[in-house]
């Protein structure tokens, strides 16, 4: 799939070393060649990077354009590293929570944020119509190796924090990278805020030891661990380390969607300011927005449609509720590392354990489930279960989503894969299931 945000797909199978070359070429023509500054480019763990992210840099070198190479690190670590160095660009060869089959190219704007609409669709326009060309041998671009970047992400994580209330405590941590770009990120970051760390998974190979995604049912051994070690806290990442997700010194899962709520929260107590959030997070934020007295904006999903919400609006906080943080202090993007040092502040500063915290909060169910669905068929499910529920708020902001009192249920198609996503959230769970049962039905009618 080609987007605004950049390219994901199957390696193999339409995504290998000829299409990131090529996208590298559009990249570099649309930042105006020899002319257009530097790119950031790093890249998950996965087997298939190296041979990717060397062809992208090809496409960039021959567009005339400098390639600041970053090596392996995590997307908010490239995205830190675009500011401090100036930068015209980032690329991150990823696919982010994706299986291992899958990677990717994510396009990063100088501001560190996601690529805007218009850059991100004439990017994509010249990548489909090959409409670039190549520079002459004596024009070729410069590489640059950039050794420090991850020390530059953790020094931005930790001048944002009271790393001092934090190092008192001497925090026991089990840490889960899936064997991705945050490990060793995370790793220097918790020991800087001297946790003694307890890691699995911890190696940078790319063979994931857990399905990707950082979901409960993901987090068994996590959960062992934080037992085993006697932790305060379990920290899981996806691959490439914008997600974050909890385990509480029980070793409970405590869910994905608890990170942003706890976290902004903690923020709110510290100083007041608007919140915003996607229409597919939780309701316990709307609360916490409500608690403390101040505007949530919700937006459509997609970190870039939350960061110019926040910067519009001049957002303390914000994030999606899949665990993905964001920080305005440190950079606008997705940052699992500010969300876990801010988790460690607010367990420091409130001497209280993770699982009250998590209790203070309001209980609400969510399913999620997902359709194989091509665009055509979306539309009609999507129009399907606008009829269906004659009697919910309608936003039509981002596919179909609808609320009630008890609940709400949002249904659109994912921007990244063929399929269709069904999210419903609700007091009880019986309700949630019950909705998103309805849609599944009208998306595969039984028989």
């Amino acid at each position: 799939i080609v987007s605004i945000s950049g390219i994901r797909g199957i390696v193999g199978d339409g995504l290998g070393p000829a299409e990131a070359r090529a996208f590298g070429l559009a990249l570099g023509a649309h930042l105006g060649g020899p002319e257009g500054g530097g790119v950031v480019l790093g890249r998950d763990t996965r087997p298939s990077g190296p041979m990717l992210a060397e062809a992208l840099k090809e496409g960039l070198l021959r567009a005339g354009c400098r390639a600041l190479d970053v090596g392996v690190l995590s997307t908010p670590g490239v995205a830190v590293a675009v500011r401090h160095l100036g930068a015209a660009a980032g690329a991150v060869v990823t696919a982010s929570h994706n299986p291992a089959a899958y990677n990717g190219i994510k396009l990063l704007s100088s501001s560190g944020r996601a690529l805007s609409r218009e850059d991100g669709r004439a990017v994509r326009d010249r990548f489909q119509r090959r409409a670039f060309t190549e520079v002459s041998p004596d024009a070729i671009g410069r590489e640059e190796t950039v050794s420090d970047a991850a020390c530059i992400h953790v020094e931005r994580v930790l001048a944002v924090v009271d790393a001092e209330q934090i190092r008192r405590r001497r925090f026991r941590v089990a840490l889960d990278p899936v064997n991705g770009a945050g490990g060793a990120e995370m790793v220097r970051l918790l020991e800087s805020l001297g946790c003694r760390v307890h890691a699995i998974n911890v190696e940078p190979t790319g063979e994931f030891g857990r399905d990707p995604e950082p979901t409960p049912e993901n987090l068994a051994d996590l959960a062992e661990a934080v037992r085993r070690h006697g932790a305060a806290v379990g920290f899981a990442l996806d691959p490439d380390a914008d997600r974050l997700s909890l385990v509480d010194e029980t070793g409970r899962p405590v869910g994905e969607e608890y990170t942003l709520a706890l976290v902004c929260r903690h923020r709110l107590s510290q100083e007041r300011g608007p919140l915003a959030a996607n229409l597919s997070t939780s309701r316990m934020l709307d609360e916490v927005a409500e608690a403390a007295g101040v505007t949530l904006y919700r937006t459509p999903v997609g970190e870039l449609n939350v960061a110019e919400a926040m910067e519009r609006e001049g957002c303390l906080i914000g994030g999606e509720g899949n665990g993905g943080v964001i920080d305005p202090r440190v950079c606008p993007v997705r940052d699992g590392l500010v969300g876990a040092a801010l988790v460690l502040e607010m367990m420091a500063t409130s001497g209280r354990p993770l699982s009250e915290h998590c209790s203070d909060l309001p209980v609400y169910t969510m399913v999620k489930e997902k359709v194989p669905l091509g665009d055509a068929e979306a539309s009609e499910v999507l129009e399907a279960v606008r009829r269906r529920f004659p009697d919910a708020r309608l936003d039509e902001r981002d596919g179909v989503h609808l609320a009630w009192e008890d609940g709400w249920l949002h249904v659109r198609a994912s921007n990244t894969e063929p399929i269709l996503r069904i999210i419903a959230e609700a007091t009880e769970e019986h309700t949630a299931r019950s909705r998103v049962r309805e849609v599944m039905n009208l998306a595969r009618p039984p028989g």
